[in-house]
């Protein structure tokens, strides 16, 4: 049975489940679906069922001769007797990095009439996606997946005339606005190439572009040309994605390594320009990629930008490997540039010695 906790959100009947959805690995091996607990919203009953693997009727990917695999939700109106019901059902996977964070391009809603055992299915994701370029939404075997039902009140005249409204393509639209470069008003140059981007949007999004294109800086930025220093012009491109759609594709299409020292270079940017969210992400994928060799930089790029979390972690796993990790080249860097973080470990390691 999948936990299903719902909290009415307004009058109007809307109930919101979060699914946590435990060994998501060994679902592909189970038959059938699991359903929630019966709830009541808008004065009906409703079930809402987890498919781990279905064939998608809408989007046919061909594979090996076979059509991909998607994770799927139903809601069925179980009601006895019960008929014309208007009724949305939404579905979005959660970003476990980030808390109240959602994946933007895996959202859906979807709107029907209802009579009794009438159902609504929403293809969520695909699960090659999963365990490929979305991997990082599953988080020790487990996927958090936001369902919610909305209840109109009253009967539609014509159930015809119930709309379905469309998941939000706001990122979409921005991303594109920074691909095309249209209505683009300042430049910068960053390693040699001119990057377009759009001053409002980025103050809007960004506290320093702020302070530098609207505030008391705002003459530092005069020119329509602006420098950008000791950055590489895929980390910026990377950042002016993030500040557009809220994502970070890279991270999720390079290879490991390459993704790990993006998302490093990242922190750095994102703390250079008060981007929080796209910081804690990065930190949450360079905590997940710590090794001995590269554990002492991490810990002196965690001490210079205030990652809190990400020093603790480095501090963990250098106590429990001192003796390989000090005979690294980044131990000696850390020595040289944060001395300070060596006390630091002694007591660690006194206090772990009690």
């Amino acid at each position: 049975m999948l936990p299903a906790s719902a909290v009415d959100l307004t009058e109007a009947a809307r109930s919101v489940h979060h699914f946590k959805i435990n060994g998501f690995t060994a679902t592909k091996e189970k038959p059938g679906y699991t359903a929630s607990r019966v709830c009541a919203v808008g004065g009906h009953d409703w079930r809402i069922e987890f498919h781990p693997k279905c064939s998608n009727p809408n989007r046919k990917y061909y594979g090996a001769g076979n059509n991909e695999e998607w994770i799927m939700f139903r809601v069925r109106l179980i009601s006895n007797g019960a008929t014309g019901i208007a009724a949305s059902f939404s579905c979005r996977l959660v970003d476990p990095s980030s808390p109240g964070s959602y994946c933007l391009d895996h959202e859906e809603i979807k709107a029907s009439v209802f009579q009794e055992n009438h159902s609504l299915d929403i293809f969520l994701i695909r699960r090659s996606d999963l365990e490929g370029s979305r991997r990082r939404y599953v988080k020790d075997d487990c996927i958090l997946v936001e369902c919610a039902i909305n209840v109109l009140p009253g009967k539609p005249k014509d159930p015809a005339a119930t709309l379905s409204v469309p998941s939000s393509d706001l990122h979409r639209q921005f991303g594109e606005l920074l691909r095309s470069q249209k209505g683009a008003d300042i430049t910068f140059l960053v390693a040699g190439e001119h990057v377009p981007a759009h001053r409002s949007l980025l103050a809007a999004r960004s506290p320093v572009f702020m302070a530098e294109l609207f505030g008391g800086m705002k003459e530092m930025v005069a020119a329509p040309c602006v420098e950008v220093k000791e950055m590489k012009v895929e980390v910026f491109r990377a950042m002016l994605h993030f500040v557009y759609t809220d994502t970070v594709p890279e991270l999720d299409r390079l290879k490991e390594d390459q993704a790990t020292a993006m998302a490093r270079r990242l922190v750095e940017a994102a703390d250079r320009y008060g981007l929080k969210r796209l910081k804690r992400i990065c930190v949450e994928k360079v905590c997940t990629a710590i090794n001995v060799a590269n554990v002492a930089a991490t810990l002196a790029l965690a001490e210079q930008h205030g990652c809190s979390k990400l020093k603790a972690r480095c501090m963990k796993f250098t106590v429990a490997n001192l003796g390989a990790v000090s005979a690294t080249e980044g131990y000696k860097h850390l020595e040289a540039s944060c001395p300070w973080v060596l006390t630091e470990l002694l007591k660690l390691m006194v206090e772990g010695c009690k």
